[in-house]
């Protein structure tokens, strides 16, 4: 491992993955400005359907982004005024704002420490009778654990949304995410691991009438045109994003090799450092696939911020996701949640950080992230000292 720290390293740069193609990406969206269907397209259904494909569902719904998608995967299941849904709390705030904003409350549960999704043996005793449905996320890019949750659903009669936003090409025994619920939802913006020039998100469902009752909720609830028989929202995908996607798509495989490398390889840099006495590094699932959105470390004892810093001086990028967990940010305020209710959620909070991981990632780069915190675990030890 070389020793330097002095080469500056990105949390991500979209653009060494757009620039190679670009030419292709260019010709794509040339032909939509040509013809001018900028909207409903064919480039719309063509992406619709590869996205069926690729997550091995039967229909897939293009909308405007993947916080869309989970309101519009609410609305679709009836959700409302006086009902409840449970989810997780240590998650993107669209995951929560989509219930919000229908009226119907949102339900926190905690998360499992290793692989911070949503912990199936906490859901049962959440259930109440206004209980509706069971959001779950696959965090980071890796699958929640679909089997134990859909038993609980089963057993109560809830439908599963999955909020994959950062976990597209994941897989749960066998079979990929999107396709492990009664509905899927997926961000394409620009920073997840199929980004797209801007704002797009997709619904994945088996069930055709949800399918067909999605595209009249995205296109302001009418069908056909001029006739609303439902109330819906202004959410469609435009032509040029599903363009831009289309080409993106088969490229998405290799990249989540290179980001699942990528994984592999901090864990051989950090286990030859001696780093795993300031670390807690992430594991693969052993019952799926993970494409790492992110790669997410655990700093304990209160040296997080201070890490982060130090890898900052350095000009190494990192994050953190999420320093305030979604049951205690001030708009929820009145939902009654103490401090302490979610420990496992709330100690996430103070400990995780998240270092570079994107699929264009350089040897060198990695090199240098590594010993930049090998360099903080030694000064770490000479203090204690």
């Amino acid at each position: 491992m070389s020793c330097t720290t002095e080469i500056a390293v990105p949390l991500l740069d979209v653009n060494r993955q757009n620039v190679p193609l670009w030419d292709e990406i260019e010709a794509a969206v040339r032909q939509i400005c040509d013809t001018g269907r900028f909207v409903h397209g064919p480039d719309c259904r063509q992406f619709e359907a590869e996205m069926a494909a690729y997550c091995g569902t039967d229909h897939a719904v293009g909308c405007a982004s993947g916080s869309d998608a989970l309101l519009l995967a609410l609305m679709v299941l009836g959700v409302g005024q006086g009902d409840e849904v449970i989810l997780p709390s240590f998650t993107f705030f669209a995951t929560a704002s989509a219930v919000w904003r229908l009226g119907a409350r949102p339900v926190f549960v905690d998360i499992e420490p290793d692989s911070f999704n949503i912990d199936p043996k906490l859901i049962e005793q959440s259930i109440t009778p206004a209980t509706k449905a069971i959001i779950l996320v696959h965090l980071f890019g890796r699958c929640a654990n679909m089997a134990a949750i859909n038993e609980i659903a089963a057993q109560y009669g809830l439908k599963v949304v999955e909020d994959a936003a950062q976990s597209i090409g994941a897989e749960y025994q066998g079979h990929r995410a999107g396709a492990l619920g009664t509905i899927g939802c997926f961000s394409f913006y620009p920073t997840k691991n199929l980004g797209a020039f801007g704002d797009a998100g997709m619904l994945t469902t088996n069930d055709a009438q949800l399918a067909d009752k999605l595209r009249i909720l995205r296109d302001h609830g009418q069908s056909p045109q001029y006739h609303h028989h439902l109330v819906g929202i202004n959410s469609r995908l435009d032509s040029i994003q599903a363009a831009v996607l289309r080409v993106k798509l088969t490229h998405l495989d290799r990249w989540s090799g290179q980001r699942s490398t990528n994984a592999d390889r901090y864990a051989e840099l950090f286990a030859a450092a001696g780093v795993d006495r300031l670390l807690q590094l992430p594991e693969p699932p052993s019952d799926g696939h993970q494409v790492w959105n992110q790669y997410t470390v655990r700093v304990p004892e209160g040296r997080r911020d201070s890490l982060k810093t130090h890898l900052a001086e350095r000009k190494i990028g990192t994050a953190v996701y999420y320093p305030v967990p979604l049951h205690r940010q001030e708009c929820f305020t009145t939902l009654g949640y103490a401090e302490g209710c979610l420990p496992e959620t709330e100690t996430a909070a103070r400990e995780v950080l998240s270092l570079p991981i994107f699929a264009e990632l350089t040897e060198a780069e990695q090199d240098a992230v590594a010993a930049g915190i090998a360099s903080f675990a030694n000064d770490q030890i000479s203090e204690a000292a």
